[in-house]
Formats: C-alpha cells, sequence, structure tokens
C-alpha cells in the first residue's frame, strides 16, 4: 500500500460523563467528557442510526484526501448508566439506545458557521472540490440554506455528512444503475463552481485510487457494520464497489479524465 494511502486506525476514547446535549438538527449530538479531553459525540442511537455514522466516517475520509479539512475523529465508548450534566428524560432514553461504539468528533473550538455572503467568496478551488466530493457521495444536504461548513482560522471545515451515501438505507434495492444516479449541482451551496467541474476532476479523480477508497472505508469498525449482519469485510466490498463505480460514472460525465487503478 502507497504512503498516501497508508490510513491508521481511529483512536478510542471512553467516556465518563456527558456534559450537554446540542439542540440542533436531527442527530442529536452530545458533547462528552473522556480522558483525553472533550468530543462532539454523534450517538448510534439516533435518528437514522448507525448507518449515519457509516457515511460521516467514509466521507470525512475521502475529503482528506482531496485536502479537505474535516474535525479529527475517534470511536467513544458509552458505558452503561453514564452520569449526564443534562438531566432529561429523552436524553437519557438516547443514551441507553447508545450504549457501545459511537463517533466523536473534535471540538472545533471558536469555530462559526459559513453564512451565505462568505460562501460566494470561498476560493474556487476551494468550492469546487467540496461540489466534486458532494457529488460523488451524493450529499444533498449541503445547500445556502444548511452549508454544513464552519469557518476557524481562515480554515474551511466540512461537518455533517450523515445524509450521503443514501444507498445504504436499502441495500436490497442496490443495482448497477443505482451508482449513476443523477446529482443536482444547480442546487449546491456552491453550484457556482459548475463550469469548473469537469477540470477539477482531472484533478481529484486520480487522487481517489481504488486503493485509496478501500483504505478509506476501512476505519469503519466492525461494530458499526455489524447492524447489517453478514461479514463486516464483505460489506466494506460493497462501499468500495459502489463508491468506484459512481467514480467511473463521474469520469464519463465530466470529462475525458479517468480514474486510474
Amino acid at each position: 500500500m502507497t504512503e498516501l494511502a497508508t490510513r491508521a486506525a481511529l483512536p478510542v476514547a471512553h467516556a465518563t460523563r456527558v456534559v450537554r446535549r446540542e439542540r440542533h438538527g436531527s442527530s442529536s449530538p452530545v458533547v462528552v467528557e473522556c480522558a483525553d479531553g472533550m468530543w462532539f459525540t454523534k450517538l448510534r442511537g439516533a435518528a437514522q442510526g448507525v448507518p449515519t455514522l457509516i457515511a460521516e466516517l467514509i466521507v470525512a475520509e475521502l475529503a482528506e484526501r482531496l485536502s479537505l479539512s474535516t474535525p479529527a475523529r475517534s470511536l467513544v465508548e458509552l458505558p452503561a448508566d453514564i452520569p449526564s450534566d443534562d438531566v432529561n428524560d429523552e436524553l437519557r432514553q438516547l443514551l441507553d439506545a447508545s450504549v457501545g461504539t459511537n463517533l466523536g468528533f473534535a471540538l472545533l473550538e471558536s469555530a462559526r458557521n459559513l453564512t451565505r455572503p462568505e460562501a460566494e467568496k470561498v476560493p474556487l478551488e476551494v468550492a469546487v472540490s467540496v461540489l466534486w466530493l458532494d457529488m460523488l457521495v451524493q450529499n444533498l444536504d449541503r445547500t445556502p440554506a444548511n452549508p454544513n461548513i464552519m469557518v476557524r482560522r481562515g480554515t474551511y471545515w466540512l461537518i455533517d455528512h450523515g445524509a450521503t451515501l443514501p444507498f445504504q438505507h436499502d441495500w436490497s434495492s442496490v443495482r448497477e444503475e443505482s451508482a449513476q444516479r443523477p446529482y443536482d449541482v444547480a442546487g449546491h451551496l456552491f453550484g457556482f463552481a459548475a463550469p469548473v467541474l469537469s477540470l477539477a476532476h482531472e484533478l481529484l479523480a486520480p487522487r481517489l485510487t481504488r486503493e485509496v477508497i478501500t483504505d478509506s472505508i476501512s476505519v469503519v469498525p466492525d461494530a458499526f457494520l455489524s447492524v447489517f449482519g453478514g461479514d463486516a469485510a464483505r460489506r466494506r466490498a460493497m462501499y468500495g464497489a459502489f463508491l468506484w463505480k459512481r467514480l467511473q460514472w463521474m469520469s464519463g460525465m465530466l470529462g475525458p479524465a479517468s480514474p486510474r487503478n
């Protein structure tokens, strides 16, 4: 495996206390205290469940291969009956449903949400890279009304990828043509970058070799993939096959560049 593709396993943090619940969005994340600090944690028992955590992991890994910034990640082990400073019956039920392995993100202290006027001033290279990635992973959740980008010290941080990879919510309906699903470029936050998508594809597609895609998926723990049943390695291969086919479809749509093996 090349140096570029090599990826260490995610660290594991053990939660000792829930500090607070973040009350925005549908994923009901919490901030938890661990021995190594605080983690913004998305819970396996929330909303769409574990598949959203899988999507978060895979897309963050792919983003970083494209030199896009995402918060550092850790698996967060949540024990039964964990103490919580946020006393709420609904939250307690959610915590009880999330005992085990969850997904934590580093807190982006002093970060703020990207505003609509700011989005128009994002460097074109960054904007088109985000648009291209979202096309690959079928992200319909990065719009002018909901950028899912934070700004901190001049860096744009991509967040909230739980709605990507929609095919995983119904594997039985996945067909060859599923990877060819059209993408609404015009409705994207960075739709203005569409005229240079083909050029971006020439630069970005070669960076996501089949090996790199496989390695990006390898960080997904068996504890997440077990919700589908069957062999975890085979399930990882299924994600890889879909993304590879999607990338090949994009090559046909966006120009002469072809991803290399």
